[in-house]
């Protein structure tokens, strides 16, 4: 499940927790992961919506660009065919007013 393996590889090349379910008010630097959409049978296309928290504005888009980083050479995996950013932006939440930054990523894999 690409769910797994995604959240696994993260977990080994980022030293913040990286989890799927958001606790009630993140502490300090994590990562989110939310798989926003899909596609295929047999080379499936997922996207994945990757939110990065921190205490500062600085912290969360520093975190942001350590994601870029870790996701650029996830194709070293054999189930993953190829990983393409779609899009990068801040994402500060208004009404809970945690610092985040989302990066968008297109995966193809098996």
């Amino acid at each position: 499940m690409i769910e797994t393996t995604l959240l696994n590889y993260l977990s080994r090349k980022l030293s913040v927790p990286v989890k799927m379910e958001k606790p009630e008010r993140p502490f300090g630097k994590m990562v989110f992961l939310e798989r926003t959409g899909g596609s295929g049978w047999f080379l499936k296309e997922s996207t994945f919506a990757i939110q990065s928290y921190a205490d500062s504005m600085y912290d969360a888009a520093e975190l942001n660009e350590q994601v870029i980083e870790a996701m650029q050479s996830m194709d070293e995996l054999d189930e993953i065919r190829s990983v393409d950013l779609n899009s990068t932006y801040n994402f500060t939440d208004t009404v809970t007013k945690n610092y985040r930054y989302q990066a968008v990523f297109d995966i193809k894999h098996y």
